[in-house]
């Protein structure tokens, strides 16, 4: 995929977790990558470990905020200034606030900070990055938009905050609007809804928490990062072409909706 038709991709919360494994298979496939998170010492890191292992000049990694549009619209034009507009956006940052015992903050003492909070980061956020790719994409004929949802806004949650649950409910919203909106473009929006994965965020695998939900999957373990990384990097693919609209639920069966 090398020379003038390399793909230039985006990936939201790229410096850790699914965001970082997205990252690595999309450079394995041939992808420029950049990518932005919210923690400076987690980007660094991530493009130390990067750099090892893949060309530097086909990687760009920085701090931004997604809540914030001067940082989101800084970084889009960081990435057109040294390759191009992107082809490919993968909407992945999101945060799931849990109380000190490792619980959702119950619904009736959730304030608004909270609220307003995650919906700026999980839903927003991937709204001012679908923003800031659409017309280029609409222009170029071609376009892939994944984003990443949640079992929690599929089905009943067993351990996500209504905040949480709301704004992953709110990207297939997003996205089924999207699609009506970009009949006839070449741009393709999808849906990857993750099940229970082994990140930070999800915490140890012998945790209560992970033990009880390890015997509601069928296939017998948790995700990885690169269980949910390879989905989307198919999606992203060319050979996704056909595939739009879609919600792509990759959680080892624990929910099934057939």
């Amino acid at each position: 995929m090398g020379g003038l038709s390399q793909r230039i991709a985006v990936v939201s919360g790229g410096s850790s977790g699914i965001g970082l494994a997205v990252v690595t298979q999309l450079l394995v496939a041939g992808y420029k990558v950049a990518f932005f998170g919210q923690h400076s010492e987690h980007v660094d890191a991530a493009l130390t470990a990067l750099h090892r292992q893949f060309d530097p000049n086909d990687i760009l990694g920085r701090r931004a905020d997604i809540s914030v549009l001067n940082d989101v619209q800084a970084f889009f034009a960081e990435v057109e200034q040294l390759w191009r507009k992107p082809d490919i956006l993968i909407c992945n940052a999101g945060i799931s606030p849990k109380t000190p015992e490792g619980a959702p903050t119950p619904f009736a003492s959730m304030d608004l900070e909270e609220w307003h909070g995650v919906l700026a980061v999980n839903l927003t956020g991937a709204m001012l990055c679908c923003q800031a790719v659409i017309p280029s994409m609409t222009s170029s004929r071609f376009g892939r938009i994944i984003l990443v949802g949640s079992i929690a806004g599929r089905t009943l949650p067993k351990v996500a905050g209504a905040a949480y649950v709301a704004s992953k409910a709110g990207l297939s919203g997003l996205c089924r609007s999207l699609v009506a909106s970009s009949i006839g473009s070449g741009v393709t929006i999808n849906v990857v809804a993750p099940g229970r994965v082994l990140t930070e965020m999800a915490g140890s695998a012998d945790s209560p928490v992970n033990t009880a939900i390890l015997e509601r999957v069928p296939v017998g373990r948790l995700g990885t990062p690169d269980d949910i990384a390879h989905a989307i990097t198919f999606l992203a693919s060319s050979e996704a072409g056909f595939i739009n609209g879609a919600i792509l639920d990759v959680n080892g069966g624990e929910f099934a909706p057939l």
